[in-house]
């Protein structure tokens, strides 16, 4: 999965990002791909892109993160690729009005050993919606604007049941197309991938 906020973001670069720190939210830029208080180096953050709503509380990676730092990852769209024998081909979604939303993430801070600290994030995946599952078999949480300030609230609890609070989002509130496969690399992030595909048959 990659972000698409105006153009396209990738994991590892710098997303605009809603914390709340001593009961004020914030809008700050963070990494894509957690990197845990307790981590050695920061190359596990290559791997904590994402986090799976159904293993929040079993994961030791995310476990203090959802009772403490949840934060709101603001996007425009995100992409998906289709396997077709061996071609990926990506799609982008959209909400139908296509305005900004925010998915569902968790955030934390890690101090190197010579005490540079990095803000990282990563955002939560749950089972996809029926417009998402022919294309992919995981699609982020996208959270209701009502849910938001909650979300973000750390006096609200969501360690009981979380999987079933973070459902996914209707499909009937999302649009789907084919954009090129410029958005392959994330060296390209200009108006080309978010342009639909027309495909001749």
């Amino acid at each position: 999965m990659n972000l698409s906020l105006v153009h396209g973001i990738a994991p590892s670069q710098q997303v605009p990002v809603v914390v709340q720190q001593n009961g004020v939210n914030r809008l700050l830029l963070l990494r894509w791909g957690l990197i845990p208080y307790w981590a050695k180096d920061m190359s596990i953050g290559n791997k904590l892109i994402n986090a799976r709503a159904e293993t929040l509380e079993e994961k030791p990676s995310f476990r203090k993160s959802l009772e403490q730092k949840r934060c709101l990852v603001l996007a425009d769209g995100f992409y998906e690729w289709k396997n077709e024998g061996r071609v990926k081909r990506p799609y982008r979604f959209t909400l139908q009005d296509g305005g900004t939303f925010a998915f569902a993430g968790l955030w934390d801070s890690w101090l190197s050993s010579t005490g540079q600290k990095l803000d990282s994030f990563t955002i939560i995946t749950t089972t996809p919606n029926k417009l998402v599952e022919p294309i992919h078999n995981r699609m982020p949480v996208i959270l209701p604007q009502d849910m938001e300030s909650v979300w973000l609230d750390q006096s609200v609890a969501w360690s009981c049941d979380v999987h079933s609070r973070l459902a996914p989002f209707p499909e009937e509130q999302i649009v789907a197309y084919e954009v090129s496969q410029t958005v392959n690399s994330s060296l390209n992030d200009g108006p080309e991938c978010v342009v639909p595909v027309t495909r001749l048959f």
